[in-house]
Parts: structure tokens; C-alpha cells; sequence
């Protein structure tokens, strides 16, 4: 009886095993199945990612080198350029000086342009008549404004630039001009300057 009990139990241990090998079969074994295939397709996503990345950073970093050659060549040659107006100009400072005489008629055209359209129906001037020497603030103003012209008028003559007649003609002698008219003398007509 003992031997049949021995065989049975062994019959069950058996099944048993048999049954969890099965069970093993269809739940485990597709279960890790399943999750090295999501693992291969995360790892396979993950390269994707990583070479769409790295081909993005190779383009921008191909188009900055671009760029950067470019700003190069363009400095490069502005330098160049540079050299040459400065060996032609015979030095620095001439070189300077041809520079910015070149950018005078620009810069009076931007002058004009800010005074041209200005509307000025009345002035009033309040002045106690005691200024310095004699002088009134009123003269002292005037005869500044009349000395400032004449270098305005020189400088843009020098760099071949004539400027509109509202802002008036260079006398022969703009210092004596300005003397005539804080005494209340000016000429009406200002001779030209030839």
C-alpha cells in the first residue's frame, strides 16, 4: 500500500509539475516575451531619437560653420579693403578723415531733414536787457547762431555739398556780419562768398 501511495504521490508531483510547466508555457514565457519585445521597440525608438537628434545637431552645426566662414570671408575683405584705403590715403588719420568726408552728404541730408519741415510762426523773447559786456542774452544768442553757420557752411563747401538757401548764404566775413547785426545793422543781402 505504501508503494501505490509512493507512486501516486509521485503520479501528482508529477501532474503538478507537468501543470506549471504548462501554466509557465502559456502565461510566463509570452508575459517575458512580450516585454523584451516593448523593451527592443523602446530601445529601437530611443536610437531613432537619438540619430534624428544627431543628424539635426550635425545640419545646425555645419550651417553655423557656414555662417561663421562667411562672417570671416566678409571681414577678411572689409580689413583688406581697409588696408588699402589706408595705405592710399597715406595713413590713418587721412584714411579717417576720407571716411568720414565720404559720409557728409548723408549726415547734412539727415540734418536737413529734421530742420526742413519745422513750422515756426512766432517766437517771444523775455530778456531783461543786462547782459554781460553790455550785451543782451538775445545778442549773445543771435551772434552765436550767426558764428555757428559759416563753419556749417565751410565744411559742406570743403566736402563739394551745397546747402538749401533757407539756411542762408556765407558772407564774405561772417565774424563782421555777426558784429553788424547785434548792432542792428546787417546787411539785408549778404554778399557770396566766391
Amino acid at each position: 500500500f505504501q508503494e501505490a501511495y509512493a507512486a501516486e504521490t509521485q503520479a501528482e508531483k508529477a501532474r503538478a509539475d507537468r501543470e506549471q510547466a504548462s501554466q509557465h508555457a502559456n502565461i510566463v514565457v509570452p508575459a517575458e516575451i512580450e516585454k523584451m519585445k516593448i523593451e527592443t521597440l523602446a530601445e529601437a525608438d530611443a536610437e531613432k531619437i537619438r540619430r534624428l537628434k544627431k543628424g539635426e545637431a550635425d545640419g545646425i552645426q555645419s550651417l553655423m560653420e557656414a555662417e561663421a566662414k562667411g562672417t570671416l570671408a566678409a571681414l577678411q575683405s572689409k580689413a583688406e579693403g581697409f588696408g588699402q584705403i589706408v595705405n592710399s590715403a597715406g595713413g590713418a588719420d587721412l584714411a579717417a578723415t576720407l571716411l568720414v568726408t565720404e559720409q557728409l552728404p548723408q549726415l547734412v541730408a539727415e540734418q536737413v531733414k529734421a530742420i526742413a519741415n519745422l513750422k515756426i510762426d512766432s517766437v517771444t523773447v523775455w530778456d531783461s536787457g543786462k547782459g554781460k559786456d553790455g550785451k543782451n542774452d538775445t545778442a549773445n544768442f543771435v551772434s552765436g547762431l550767426v558764428g555757428a553757420l559759416p563753419p556749417l557752411h565751410q565744411v559742406t563747401k570743403n566736402a563739394g555739398i551745397e546747402l538749401p538757401e533757407f539756411l542762408g548764404k556765407l558772407t564774405e566775413n561772417p565774424a563782421e556780419a555777426a558784429k553788424l547785426l547785434e548792432q542792428g545793422k546787417a546787411d539785408p543781402e549778404p554778399k557770396k562768398k566766391e
